[in-house]
């Protein structure tokens, strides 16, 4: 990967700086946030910028308002969340262009922080539309971005605002994008992944890029009804992804011819349904009821998969083992969580609801480190390119601006 820009390589000094983060958090009904790990994961890159008495410009969204103005989606309550946690004010602007933030930027002293309001109440911003990014970009002199969970994104924040401005990445960027690279170019090794998650199709390209570089591969989640399907065993009403059958049972076979660890659940949890007062019971990979639905991996299946663990220096989990939101279906991905925390090695978490997971347990502190993206880390372990990383600024401009005029064609004018 071409080594990116960030903000401690451009001047910053009194600058106007347009920070795009990832203030997607989760909130309950009162709208109260319940994890803040994302708010906190930017405040290295906030707290440098205070240093250089810049004026900085927040913006990032809230959930899928898809394009118009929803209350309980403002950001708000991120800004207040954010005061608490810096002891410093953050105003929330009501919209994120337009003359009354235009009138609030320029008014901004240097350390203040401005937040402006959710970019999804703009169906241009998911459109990638070039006025909305040119408006944008028209607030500040620097773009900085440390939304990683966002940096496969092909929207106007993400990869439009950095045709009209100079721009580098944040230092939670730089530190995702580090991470992530050294565990597929330079792991400390033994190395063993672990992928759970539903979706069979949006893990395989997954699985056949990590395959060679692991020593151990663990597969579980919901996707594990495919995996047994195509190699013969009967799953009952559990969601199978036909299409997929033939291509998962080659890559089972790939497996087998490369020599590599490949290890799927022996005994499973089946419930009658998928409701929180059904009964469970664990039973072997080849005795389950046509009339029963898997939930989560097995007693043996927790116990074996932590002794191979135990072998590991690092390790990479992304995507639940069971039914994580129905709490007697979450068994295996709760041992996994004690697991890895108890470990003595590397262990990344992948983002998504394995991270919110990991924050639950209230073991977040014994993890190596927690990814912020799980859309953008599996892409990026895929071995694909991140839009919003190639947008940025890097040691060769013409790399830059070839990408981007090839895989967006946005007109320089707009």
């Amino acid at each position: 990967m071409v080594q990116k820009k960030t903000v401690r390589d451009i001047d910053v000094n009194k600058k106007r700086v347009l920070v795009r983060v990832d203030f997607n958090v989760p909130m309950d009904s009162r709208g109260t946030i319940t994890d803040d790990l994302r708010i906190r994961a930017v405040l290295p890159t906030i707290n440098y910028l205070i240093s250089r008495q810049a004026r900085i410009i927040l913006c990032s969204h809230l959930g899928r308002p898809k394009g118009k103005v929803v209350e309980e989606l403002r950001l708000a309550p991120v800004a207040k969340r954010l005061s608490e946690i810096m002891n410093k004010k953050v105003e929330a602007l009501k919209d994120c262009i337009g003359p009354q933030v235009d009138d609030a930027v320029a008014k901004l002293s240097y350390g203040e922080i401005l937040l402006l309001e959710n970019l999804r109440f703009y169906p241009q911003e998911e459109a990638n539309d070039p006025d909305f990014a040119r408006k944008l970009s028209r607030l500040a002199d620097v773009y900085v971005n440390d939304a990683f969970g966002t940096c496969h994104r092909t929207h106007a924040s993400v990869v439009g605002i950095p045709r009209y401005l100079p721009a580098v990445s944040g230092l939670l960027l730089e530190k995702e994008l580090n991470t992530l690279t050294r565990l597929m170019t330079n792991p400390d090794r033994p190395f063993a992944a672990v992928i759970g998650g539903a979706k069979v199709a949006t893990k395989l390209p997954l699985l056949k890029n990590i395959l060679p570089k692991v020593d151990f591969l663990l597969i579980g989640g919901g996707m594990i009804a495919t995996f047994l399907e195509s190699q013969g065993y009967r799953v009952g009403t559990s969601t199978v992804d036909s299409a997929r059958l033939e291509e998962v049972a080659r890559f089972i076979q790939n497996a087998k011819s490369i020599g590599a660890r490949l290890l799927i659940p022996h005994d499973l949890v089946i419930a009658p349904k998928l409701e929180a007062n059904s009964s469970t019971r664990i039973v072997p990979i080849d005795r389950v009821p046509d009339d029963w639905v898997i939930v989560d991996i097995g007693t043996e299946t927790i116990e074996s998969f932590a002794k191979e663990l135990d072998k590991c220096k690092t390790v990479f989990w992304n995507g639940p083992l069971g039914v994580f939101e129905i709490p007697q279906f979450a068994e295996g991905t709760r041992s996994m969580a004690r697991t890895l925390a108890n470990l003595k090695a590397i262990t990344v978490i992948g983002g998504g609801s394995t991270a919110e997971a990991v924050v639950e347990m209230g073991l977040k502190d014994r993890m190596t480190y927690i990814s912020t993206g799980g859309g953008a880390s599996i892409e990026m372990l895929q071995g694909n390119v991140l839009p919003g990383v190639a947008a940025l600024q890097d040691s060769s401009e013409e790399v830059k601006n070839n990408w981007l005029t090839k895989n967006l064609a946005m007109p320089e004018g707009g």
